[in-house]
């Protein structure tokens, strides 16, 4: 337990100085073998704080999709690169990077890992209570997936 609030802690605190960037998460229809556990959870004033581990193997992508709250990364291992529904990349994260994610439908986003090597991220998901990790959302028109 002293661990995770430990690395809870960690997170939230790169998270504060990363609220300027750009970022990723994990949402179905992932890729095969891309995982994702809960390290740790919790809810305060109307929001969930949930840590969570993202895998994402080589040549395999989290599928679009968007979040209803602010995600807060940091690539523990490998590289993720993240393109936006223009189908542009936005940003690519090597390991001991972080990035941020904002909130909401206008951010429709892939993360992919176009490396040799796991993509390993550790995430801070910061919802609103009750909401789902990720929204599904379509291709918007690239010729990836």
């Amino acid at each position: 337990m002293r661990k995770n609030l430990l690395r809870l802690g960690v997170t939230m605190a790169g998270a504060v100085g990363l609220s300027l960037g750009a970022g990723t998460a994990f949402a179905t229809p992932a890729g095969p073998g891309v995982t994702g556990k809960i390290i740790s959870q919790t809810t305060f004033d109307g929001k969930d704080y949930i840590l969570r581990q993202i895998t994402i193997p080589p040549g395999q992508s989290t599928g679009w999709h968007y979040h209803d709250g602010t995600l807060y990364g940091f690539v523990q291992h490998g590289t993720l690169s993240h393109f936006d529904s223009g189908c542009k990349a936005d940003g690519v994260y090597k390991a001991g990077g972080g990035l941020t994610e904002p909130s909401g439908a206008n951010h429709v986003h892939i993360g992919r890992n176009l490396g040799t090597t796991d993509v390993v991220l550790d995430v801070l998901y910061v919802l609103p209570h009750g909401a789902p990790l990720s929204e599904d959302a379509p291709n918007p028109g690239c010729d990836f997936q």
